[in-house]
C-alpha cells in the first residue's frame, strides 16, 4: 500500500525521511506537477489529499501527496473517516500518500486502527538522553549514512558532545566527513574513512555538555571541578550568557522536581508537567539527583544565577564574575543553605 504515516518529535530525522521518500517517488522533471503539500491551515485538508492522491500523475514518476502536521491520529470526524475507508484501499500504485504528525497516534480510535492496517507507520521520536546504548547505536547508524566509520570510543565521545540532538549530530558528522576525506590516504576511493576520538576532541563542539557538567559539579559542591570547567568553557570561547542559560535551565528543573517532592507529590507525570519535562520517565533519575539537596539551596541558586546574568549584561568582567558566582553556588550546595 503506497501510504505512510510518519510521527515523532525528532523533526530533523522525520524531514530527512520525507525528503528520501520524495526523491524515491518523484521524477525531478515533473515534480512541480506531481508534488502536493497540504498544511494544517488549508480547509478540508484531508479531503483535498484524498482527491489529489487518486489523480494520475503527469509525465513520468509517481505523484506524492503530503498532509503535513495532521491531527488525524488524534481525532477524525465521521465524514473524514468514511472518506478514508472509501479511498485508502483504492490508492493506485502511481501515487503515494504521506501523513506526518509530531504526536503519537491514539491507538484507541477506530480511525487509527484502520490507518495502521492500511498504511506503513514509522516513528521518529527523540531518544531519551539517558539511554546511552541507543544513542551510541544511533550515532553509528548516522555515521554510516553520512559515509564514515567511528571507533567505539569516538561514538561514545560524540554522544557526550551532542546528546540526542539529531540535527547537531548530522552537522558534526558532515564536518568529520570533510576532515576525514581530506586527511585520509586510502588507496581505494570507495573505502570508508574511519574517525577516532582524537578527531572528535579536535573538531566537535562540546559546549552544552560541558555546561551541563558544570551544573552537576555545582550541585555536588565540587568547586575545583566547577572552576576547571569554567576555564575550559572560556578557553573554547563559549559565550558566558549561553553558559548561564544552560545553568538556569538545569537548576530550574531541579528546583521544580525538589519542590514537588517536598510537597508530597508522587505522580511523575504531574512533576514532569510542572518542570516542563516532556518525558515523565526522566523524573526517576532527576529524583535521585535532587534527593540529597535542600530545597532552600535550590531556591537560592536561582537568585545567584539571576545576579550572574544581570552582571554579565551590565558589562562586568565575564571570567571573574563567572568564577565568583560559581564558587558561591558550590559553597551553597556544599553546605545545603546559608
Amino acid at each position: 500500500m503506497p501510504a505512510y504515516l510518519y510521527w515523532g518529535d525528532d523533526s530533523f530525522t522525520l524531514n530527512r525521511a520525507v525528503q528520501t521518500l520524495r526523491d524515491r517517488t518523484l521524477d525531478a522533471a515533473w515534480e512541480s506537477f506531481n508534488y502536493t503539500k497540504i498544511t494544517p491551515d488549508q480547509p478540508d485538508g484531508l479531503i483535498q489529499a484524498l482527491n489529489q492522491v487518486m489523480t494520475p500523475p503527469f509525465g513520468t514518476g509517481q505523484r506524492l501527496v503530503w498532509l503535513a502536521d495532521t491531527s488525524i491520529g488524534q481525532r477524525c470526524p465521521e465524514h473524514e473517516f468514511a472518506e478514508l475507508q472509501r479511498t485508502l484501499p483504492l490508492i493506485p500504485d502511481t501515487s503515494v500518500l504521506l501523513f506526518t504528525s509530531t504526536s503519537k497516534p491514539d491507538g484507541r480510535l477506530k480511525s487509527t486502527k484502520f490507518l495502521q492496517k492500511h498504511l506503513t507507520v514509522k516513528e521518529f521520536s527523540s531518544i531519551s538522553p539517558w539511554k546511552t546504548d541507543l544513542l551510541i547505536r544511533n550515532v553509528q547508524k548516522a555515521a554510516k549514512d553520512v559515509g564514515i566509520s567511528l571507533t567505539d570510543a569516538a561514538a561514545e565521545q560524540m554522544v557526550e558532545a551532542v546528546g540526542n540532538d539529531t540535527r547537531q549530530l548530522y552537522s558534526e558528522l558532515e564536518k568529520l566527513l570533510l576532515f576525514a576525506s581530506s586527511s585520509d590516504d586510502h588507496s581505494s576511493p570507495s573505502s570508508v574513512p574511519t574517525v577516532d576520538e582524537a578527531a572528535i576532541a579536535l573538531l566537535i563542539n562540546t559546549y552544552t555538555q560541558n555546561s551541563l557538567k558544570l551544573a552537576d559539579a555545582i550541585r555536588k559542591g565540587d568547586t575545583d571541578q566547577a572552576l576547571t570547567l569554567v576555564t575550559d568553557l572560556f578557553n573554547r570561547n563559549e559565550p558566558a550568557l549561553r553558559i548561564v542559560a544552560t545553568l538556569v535551565g538545569r537548576f530550574r528543573m531541579w528546583l521544580w522536581v525538589k519542590l514537588m517532592m517536598e510537597t508530597g507529590e508522587r505522580d511523575d507525570k504531574v512533576i514532569a508537567q510542572a518542570a516542563e519535562i516532556g518525558n515523565p520517565k526522566r523524573i526517576y533519575f532527576l529524583k535521585q539527583e535532587v534527593r540529597s539537596l535542600r530545597l532552600s539551596a535550590c531556591q537560592q541558586s536561582m537568585g545567584h544565577l539571576l545576579e550572574l546574568e544581570a552582571g554579565l549584561k551590565s558589562g562586568a568582567d565575564e571570567r571573574i564574575l563567572m568564577q565568583t558566582k560559581v564558587i558561591e553556588l558550590c559553597q551553597l550546595f556544599k553546605r545545603g543553605s546559608f
